[in-house]
């Protein structure tokens, strides 16, 4: 007995769907396949592109350690106090 393809389990499926159905999938296909070309472009950006000096790693080390110990600002009190 021979497996079937995905293809043919596809097409069988297809033929199960309603005209609704048909056509969301057909909408999601076509979504799938146009991209955004700034998705693109991000994806296609290097990792990072500047070195983290060990100022930074310091400083970032303060900052998750300040956000564990819950010692962090609401957004709205940081806003209001840079107006």
């Amino acid at each position: 007995m021979r497996c079937m393809t995905a293809k043919k389990k596809l097409r069988q499926a297809i033929e199960q769907l309603s005209e609704a159905e048909a056509h969301e999938t057909l909408r999601h296909l076509a979504q799938r396949h146009s991209r955004d070309p700034l998705i693109e472009f991000l994806d296609a950006a290097p990792e990072e592109e500047e070195h983290i000096t060990p100022e930074d790693e310091k400083g970032l080390r303060e900052a998750r350690a300040q956000a564990e110990r819950a010692e962090t600002i609401p957004l709205e009190e940081l806003l209001a106090s840079s107006a």
